[in-house]
């Protein structure tokens, strides 16, 4: 009988013991958790700052090319304009 009161008691002791560390395992889980959700959140954020600076970066490199684009044109045309005026001024030169 002693025995068996013995048996009983180291069994609910075990069972608390149990008992507490199935309590700090969900305490460990819901910590966890949080900084997995933490971690997911700036995560979403910092994408979500590097997609609007490179959507910035793009409309600035594009802006950039019509730039060159426009200052490639003038300068094509500037030097178009300066060997006709070669030509008319060496046919000119030819002639007198």
């Amino acid at each position: 009988m002693a025995d068996d009161i013995a048996l009983v008691e180291e069994l609910r002791a075990r069972i608390r013991e149990l008992e507490n560390k199935v309590e700090a395992l969900r305490i460990s889980r819901r910590v966890l958790m949080n900084l997995i959700d933490s971690i997911e959140r700036e995560k979403r954020e910092k994408v979500s700052r590097l997609e609007h600076l490179n959507e910035r970066l793009q409309k600035n490199n594009c802006r950039y090319a019509r730039t060159i684009m426009y200052r490639n044109i003038q300068i094509l045309q500037l030097e178009e304009k300066l060997r006709s005026m070669l030509n008319k001024k060496t046919t000119e030169s030819n002639f007198s």
